[in-house]
């Protein structure tokens, strides 16, 4: 069955997501993901919005930003930032999407500056990605897959993983949580007990020296790594139907 590399990476994000728990989601690919994981698996799943937007329903047609039209019409509730955020005060959110420009062996994220050619360049920063990396129950990092954006050691923490490895997390006070998983365009990457990631399974296509030669660091590997799974019809038909034109997933 064909697809492409996007809806793969969908796939991989939305069996992160278990039945009946609460989701912040994000935008782009995580967004696609929710959809899938309510239409097979998870249909009990609740997704939150930064916005203050709560569905226990996909949108009824495709978004662009959380603020669009059909995530207003038919959500369970639209409130402010404040009260969605209170959710992970309260330790009630399961999992949480984040982005980034860089993501390290901690799983550490960086989404406020990098080294660029003619200097620093400032990105935008944390919007509530820190609130989530600190207070979900976990979190799942989707990036592309390079050297660049895989380093040992992020240019700047902007939203914590593991930190410096086992234990810190305690150390510092955040009450639960920290990456599980890290999707790239290549691979899946979980964490061991250490808090450093691991190679866990590689897209169809993909051999691991393109992996570990692709990576920032001398990137642990799982005794049996497999394929990533690849997406069944079910999954593929709710991604189609939902993002018709392929706008986030072609």
């Amino acid at each position: 069955m064909q697809y492409t590399l996007n809806e793969l990476m969908v796939v991989a994000a939305a069996r992160e997501i278990k039945d009946g728990e609460v989701v912040f989601v994000g935008m782009r690919l995580p967004l696609i993901a929710f959809v899938v994981a309510k239409k097979t698996h998870a249909p009990n799943a609740i997704g939150l919005f930064e916005n203050g937007v709560i569905r226990s329903t996909p949108s009824p047609e495709l978004i662009y930003t959380m603020a669009d039209p059909p995530n207003i019409k038919g959500a369970t509730q639209c409130l402010g930032m404040l009260e969605v955020m209170s959710l992970l005060q309260s330790g009630r959110v399961s999992l949480g999407f984040l982005g980034a420009a860089e993501v390290d062996k901690y799983g550490n994220l960086n989404s406020t500056k990098v080294q660029g050619k003619n200097g620093m360049v400032r990105l935008p920063g944390s919007g509530g990605a820190c609130d989530i990396a600190s207070m979900a129950q976990r979190f799942v990092s989707l990036l592309e897959h390079g050297k660049h954006r895989l380093p040992e050691k992020v240019s700047y923490i902007t939203s914590p993983g593991n930190g410096e490895g086992a234990g810190w997390r305690k150390r510092v006070g955040l009450p639960r949580g920290g990456p599980s998983a890290v999707i790239t365009t290549k691979c899946v990457l979980r964490f061991g007990e250490d808090g450093e990631a691991f190679l866990a399974t590689v897209h169809p296509g993909v051999i691991v020296d393109d992996v570990l030669a692709n990576t920032g660091w001398k990137l642990k590997v799982a005794d049996e790594v497999k394929p990533t799974p690849e997406p069944n019809a079910a999954e593929l038909k709710a991604i189609r139907e939902y993002d018709t034109k392929g706008f986030w997933t072609s």
